[in-house]
């Protein structure tokens, strides 16, 4: 699906349906690419070999916090190309990507020329030794090279989302996950590669991701198109580019603080023991898979709230954001339901002893708990993303972490659920500050709407 023009008033026209036609497919998606780090695992598991599966786990992790950081590409891409879309047309959403991909190949080159020093770092972090450091290191090695096709699908996928191309995205998703695996039960268990195989599956199924990635953009925009806008000297002077690094920059750091915050529930989970962080792993990958879902509410706000600013709509962006906010609170309320009703089974279900099943079983108030807290921060940080306000959404994320770090020391002796409050309260917190921001931020970008 193409690009919805401005419509030259403001709120005209609204289609409220668009929202479930980007949200849905990119609910899918999301569940898609996180089975990636499963299937890996999986596989591995029929090798018997316990330091090949540790080494796996650690190779995971090690990808997820690396890639997960440059994820800002393609959620910065998403919102500038939707924006040029309403306000400019399709070359400047070219002009967009262009820039995208030629950031992309900047930040895998660095990446490339530092993998002799932060590939050893990484592996070292991540507590992996012996026979799991070695193993760890050959999955790595290979899976590092993987870099230049990750940074340039983010690009493209970005600009893809931008014009509302949803359901294609979910299908090179789901064709990219399903050639992983098949080619590493392949390599793994056909050919006996070991845990080689696994580092190549992903090495390849993300460069043959690439290739039909970017031809499909390349057929639906146009080749000439593309060359054209490329040959403008202005598509990559610094004038150009600084809205985007900018952008971007902010994403990053607003992503780091993210991690610090995820990585401060993992290391105060492990202080109170193996059981709490089990059980507190157990809800953790819960939320996950609930934000996985939810988040498709963001990807509806980045690129219909991104279309509204470049139409310039306010009212149409407004609208915008209470349609999506109310879609979403309903859905974190079937979420919600569900928690309620089976949470018990579920958490039994995953808990390695019954004692990790009692402490996780404890902590099943939070997963009801959160959907709520999560979905409006969630909405909000699509709909910041989408109007560029990302300097603002960095301050709101910064305000949060220093609730949630003050909430974590006042809460200590409330034991774990002093934790999962405190959580809950980043989440909460950060609704809270974006939600205030709104008007301010719509009034600085859209000025008065006289009638």
């Amino acid at each position: 699906m193409g690009t919805t023009p401005a419509t030259g008033k403001t709120g005209a026209s609204l289609d409220m349906r668009v929202i479930w036609a980007i949200a849905i497919p990119a609910m899918l998606t999301n569940v898609a690419t996180a089975l990636i780090g499963i299937g890996d695992i999986w596989i591995v598991g029929r090798l018997e070999d316990a330091a090949a599966q540790g080494a796996v786990d650690i190779g995971a992790r090690l990808f997820a916090v690396l890639f997960t950081v440059m994820n800002f590409l393609k959620t910065g891409t998403t919102g500038l190309v939707a924006q040029a879309g309403t306000r400019s047309g399709e070359s400047a959403q070219v002009a967009t990507l262009l820039r995208g991909l030629a950031i992309g190949l900047a930040i895998a080159a660095v990446l490339l020329l530092a993998r002799p020093v932060l590939l050893p770092a990484m592996l070292s972090a991540l507590g992996a030794e012996g026979a799991v450091l070695a193993a760890a290191r050959t999955y790595a090695e290979i899976r590092y090279w993987t870099a230049p096709g990750v940074m340039l699908n983010l690009a493209l996928v970005g600009y893809m989302v931008g014009r509302r191309q949803m359901t294609a995205v979910l299908v090179f998703e789901v064709a990219y996950n399903a050639l992983n695996i098949g080619i590493g039960l392949w390599l793994v268990l056909g050919l006996d590669w070991g845990i080689a195989g696994i580092g190549w599956s992903s090495f390849i199924a993300e460069y043959t991701k690439l290739a039909t990635v970017g031809a499909f953009v390349l057929a639906g925009t146009g080749g000439r198109r593309i060359v054209q806008v490329a040959r403008e000297n202005s598509v990559l002077t610094w004038q150009a580019l600084h809205p985007f690094l900018t952008v971007n920059r902010d994403l990053f750091l607003r992503t780091v603080v993210l991690m610090i915050a995820l990585a401060a529930l993992t290391r105060l989970s492990a202080e109170r023991g193996a059981a709490v962080l089990a059980a507190n792993g157990i809800i953790y990958q819960l939320f996950v898979f609930t934000a996985l879902l939810l988040d498709g509410f963001e990807n509806a706000a980045q690129v219909l709230n991104g279309e509204r600013l470049g139409a310039r709509d306010k009212i149409g962006f407004a609208a915008y954001v209470r349609a999506i906010l109310l879609r979403g609170i309903a859905a974190a309320i079937l979420v919600a339901i569900g928690f309620l009703l089976l949470a018990d089974p579920i958490l039994a279900s995953f808990a390695a002893t019954p004692e990790v099943a009692r402490e996780a079983q404890a902590m099943a108030i939070w997963l009801v708990a959160i959907p709520f807290a999560g979905v409006a921060s969630f909405v909000f940080d699509g709909v910041f993303v989408g109007a560029s306000w990302t300097r603002a959404l960095l301050g709101t994320m910064l305000g949060a972490a220093a609730v949630y770090a003050t909430a974590l020391w006042l809460t200590w002796p409330l034991g774990n659920h002093g934790l999962w409050l405190s959580f809950t309260l980043f989440l909460a917190v950060r609704a809270i500050l974006q939600a205030a921001m709104v008007p301010y931020l719509m009034k600085r970008s859209f000025g008065v709407t006289r009638p």
